[in-house]
């Protein structure tokens, strides 16, 4: 049978292998730690055969009362030495993560903007391994490297003991690959299936209204139970394997520990134990020592399985994301726009949905866009935006090609208005500021504009009112305005409206025409698509779209001559209200 794809070892990115190598500092602390900790547990052993030589033959309460201080000195060590290197590292894994988080955020961002939908399962993966760096799994591998010492030390004592203690060691080993082989498929199964089950979850709960209102809470519930009862079965059958496993290596254990006494006695009695009698206990707790470090790791090898998964989902995510390259700083665009016989399909698609779009518009200029549904009017916003690459041909603005422009650059001169509003858990003044630093100003400007301002006046905390998550708390109209008043905040040099009159009543279409005369005066470039022809009336020019291809393009009042089958005529005023 062959392995699951998942648990193949990829080869390590370069961003997660360098992470890695990262904590090797951390680790030459914590080994050296580990180190003196091993000689310091020996101290039961000492102070035992110490009692047994010093006290009990020469009957000296001070020897024994020195040799208790000097043990508890040595346990209270040993206990500070445990604590530090828990500390050394769970800061490892802090620094793990504060070195990865931003990255993996942006790659799973730009994920969801490839496919459509958003995935935190990264950030999951993330914290699992964070959680495995200072787990009791990688103490135990620590610990186990020093487990020669025991083992030296029992071969002093007798090579035949010795011995034992490696057949019981190696005995260990082989229940640990057992254990690897029994729960590594059924584990890696079951983290797919809880990820699918939480992703489903997640998607009804982002679709309760709908599934309230029409009664598809049972039926979403069978088939969210398809995948927990999936999970749950490959829960209990990789737990029934580690259940067994941890079982026998506690077993082998004992055996050990009573068989090393039970040698001893037998090579004492022979009179070639090495030390005398009481080294039989001592090779009896020492051959405990040996296989504790094993049997942790027995026990502890869900967390190491889990940790593998997450590694591997990472490093297939990172090595499917590379880091976006920075390009050269540009200035504040003047907004005009060039579409260079684009070819445009859904990312992951190969199905044009867009084909051979060419226009030009000048700066300061507005565009309305219009055209049946599925004509690619939304496709064609999204690559006006650099939210979706091209298959072929180029979107630039100022001659630079808008997909590759760094966003964090371009990002407070352009505004946007998607067809699907997105707002944010928050307060108006932060959803309409886009969540950088609030200028109240411009924050009352944008509101005023779009029309805002009735509604807010009727908040208790004004701009400062939180609107729930997706501002749940709001009309849609209202979160539509939020929307434009966020696209037009501080006003943009370059602005794409998707439908932005699509929930708006007849107050809210003449802020909108209001807006866009008051941006046209301020020489903001302007893209509207729109199904309502009353926004016609602010045009500059029009592009038809049908079927993904330019059917009309040109001064508004040609293009509308031409669609009705008329001569075109000077340009009329647009009668809308008059700009402040």
């Amino acid at each position: 049978m062959s392995r699951p794809a998942a648990m193949n070892f990829p080869v390590p990115s370069k961003e997660l292998r360098e992470e890695v190598l990262g904590l090797k500092f951390y680790l030459r602390k914590t080994l050296w730690m580990s180190f003196f900790c091993s000689v310091l547990s020996l101290t039961p052993s000492i102070y035992m055969l110490d009692v047994y030589d010093r006290v009990i033959n020469s009957r000296d309460g001070l020897t024994l009362l020195m040799l208790t201080i000097l043990a508890v000195g040595a346990y209270l060590l040993m206990e500070i030495l445990e604590w530090v290197r828990a500390e050394v590292m769970q800061k490892a894994s802090i620094r793990f993560d504060e070195n990865l988080n931003q990255r993996i955020f942006d790659a799973i961002f730009r994920v969801g903007l490839q496919q459509g939908r958003g995935n935190a399962q990264a950030l999951s993966d993330l914290r699992v391994i964070r959680e495995f760096v200072s787990s009791a799994a990688v103490m135990a591998v620590l610990d186990a490297l020093f487990s020669v010492i025991f083992l030296f030390i029992v071969f002093l004592i007798h090579p035949l003991l010795g011995w034992a203690s490696v057949m019981g060691a190696l005995a260990q080993v082989l229940v640990t690959y057992r254990t690897e082989k029994k729960t590594q498929p059924p584990l890696t199964a079951s983290n797919r299936a809880a990820i699918a089950a939480q992703t489903y979850a997640g998607n009804t709960l982002r679709n309760a209204q709908v599934v309230e209102s029409m009664g598809m809470l049972n039926s979403i519930h069978a088939k969210w139970m398809v995948h927990q009862q999936e999970m749950l079965r490959l829960q209990a059958e990789a737990s029934d394997h580690a259940g067994w496993s941890a079982a026998v290596s506690k077993f082998i254990q004992n055996i050990l520990s009573s068989g090393l006494l039970g040698l001893g006695c037998w090579l004492s009695l022979s009179g070639s134990l090495n030390g005398g009698g009481g080294m039989m206990i001592v090779a009896s707790i020492l051959g405990g020592k040996v296989l504790s470090p094993l049997m942790q790791i027995v026990a502890q090898w869900k967390n190491v399985v889990n940790a593998r998964d997450a590694y591997a989902r990472l490093n297939n995510l990172l090595s499917a994301v590379p880091v976006r390259e920075m390009g050269m700083p540009l200035p504040r665009p003047k907004g005009k726009l060039d579409v260079e016989a684009v070819v445009a399909a859904a990312p992951g698609s190969q199905v044009s949905i867009l084909r051979g779009i060419n226009f030009s518009l000048p700066a300061g200029e507005t565009l309305v866009v219009v055209g049946p549904s599925a004509s690619g009017k939304t496709t064609l916003a999204r690559l006006l935006m650099g939210v979706w690459p091209a298959l072929a041909g180029k979107v630039r603005l100022d001659g630079a090609d808008v997909f590759h422009w760094n966003k964090e650059e371009l990002g407070p001169h352009i505004g946007y208005l998607p067809q699907g509003i997105e707002l944010f858990d928050g307060t108006l003044a932060e959803n309409i500021a886009r969540f950088g630093e609030v200028d109240m100003d411009k924050v009352r400007a944008a509101g005023a504009l779009v029309g805002l301002d009735s509604f807010v006046n009727t908040l208790s905390e004004g701009y400062e009112s939180r609107i729930g998550v997706d501002g749940s708390f709001l009309s849609g109209g209202q979160r539509q305005r939020v929307g434009l008043a966020r696209a037009i905040y501080g006003t943009p040099s370059f602005i794409v409206l998707d439908e932005p009159n699509s929930s708006l009543d007849e107050m809210g279409e003449k802020a909108l025409l209001q807006t866009l005369l008051t941006l046209k005066s301020l020489k903001s470039t302007l893209v509207v698509i729109t199904h309502r022809t009353n926004v016609l009336s602010v045009a500059d020019r029009i592009l038809v779209l049908r079927d993904g291809a330019v059917q009309m393009y040109g001064p508004r009042d040609e293009v509308l001559a031409a669609l009705s089958g008329k001569p075109a005529t000077a340009p009329a005023t647009p009668n809308v209200p008059a700009v402040a």
